[in-house]
């Protein structure tokens, strides 16, 4: 059964984009991650240009975000304080991704430019958390105990000017690194059309230490207002938001997520980051493909400047 894509201007299987969206969510909520960084790749692979690929997902991104962040919101798990400063910084980063999305769409770049991002953010990434995960299957199979902080014992960059308490995370830092984090994933998101938990989930874990109780609540909330900017300034700069698409993807993903949250509390720690870490560099290594194996169509013709 196929159905019309307004925006896209294609015909697709709608079954197929329910099983896409389910088996997304079913990871996303196994790993406790947005989905972005799968779903946008997928809808690629599909023939939907990246474009509308992108500015879709962050719809789907905002709307599966939001059952997680009123879920963490009623279990007290979420930190209101900490999230407004990433929401800060993250909205200043989608501003200023949007920007950059449609000047490289003018150029006809837009494309290779996410491309080339996805392999090298994603095969950056998934290196370190593979062998993260790696040395810590290893240690555990050697009885090795990883090294504890000590109490005081903090990063520089916590130390840094325009410090702030932040009760619910246990933590005094200075908001500086915190807005420079998000402003990054802010602008990954809005060019890319991932959530960013996949990186901002580990940085608040490892890098400010701040305890796993409040980290996935708080990136969730962080998460959900930026791709909500994100969708708001892509459907009215640029007019690329497929609602019939979103919707689709939005009900699988609720039915996927579903069985995907009772298979990931089955999960060891140690497995649970081996595996998300090889499905990073998946992604990472299919768009690498792209790059090095001759398309069926090696032209296309399309307007890449303004209309008269």
């Amino acid at each position: 059964m196929e159905i019309y894509l307004p925006i896209a201007d294609m015909p697709v299987n709608v079954f197929l984009l329910l099983a896409m969206g389910a088996a997304v969510g079913f990871i996303s909520a196994m790993f406790g991650i947005s989905g972005g960084f799968l779903m946008t790749p997928l809808l690629i692979f599909l023939g939907i240009p990246a474009a509308i690929a992108v500015a879709s997902q962050t719809s789907q991104i905002a709307a599966s975000s939001m059952t997680g962040v009123l879920g963490y919101a009623r279990r007290g798990a979420l930190d209101l304080k900490l999230g407004a400063v990433l929401t800060l910084g993250g909205a200043v980063g989608t501003v200023a991704g949007v920007a950059f999305f449609n000047a490289m769409r003018r150029l006809g770049q837009l494309e290779l430019v996410i491309v080339v991002s996805y392999v090298v953010l994603f095969g950056f990434i998934g290196t370190l958390m593979l062998v993260e995960s790696l040395r810590a299957l290893w240690s555990a199979r050697r009885g090795v105990a990883r090294r504890r902080r000590r109490g005081g014992e903090h990063p520089w960059y916590v130390g840094l000017p325009l410090r702030m308490r932040f009760y619910r995370s246990k933590l005094y830092a200075s908001v500086i690194p915190f807005l420079a984090v998000a402003f990054l994933i802010g602008f990954a998101g809005a060019v890319l059309g991932v959530g960013g938990g996949f990186i901002m989930v580990p940085t608040l874990l490892y890098l400010f230490r701040i305890p796993a109780t409040v980290v996935v609540g708080t990136s969730l909330f962080q998460i959900l207002c930026t791709m909500l900017g994100a969708t708001v300034l892509h459907a009215v700069t640029n007019q690329l938001v497929d609602v019939v698409l979103a919707l689709i993807l939005v009900v699988g993903g609720v039915f996927g997520a579903q069985f995907g949250a009772r298979a990931g509390q089955r999960l060891g720690g140690e497995t649970f980051r081996l595996l998300l870490a090889l499905l990073v560099l998946a992604v990472g290594v299919r768009f690498a493909l792209e790059l090095v194996v001759q398309p069926h169509e090696p032209f296309s013709i399309m307007r890449v400047g303004p209309e008269r």
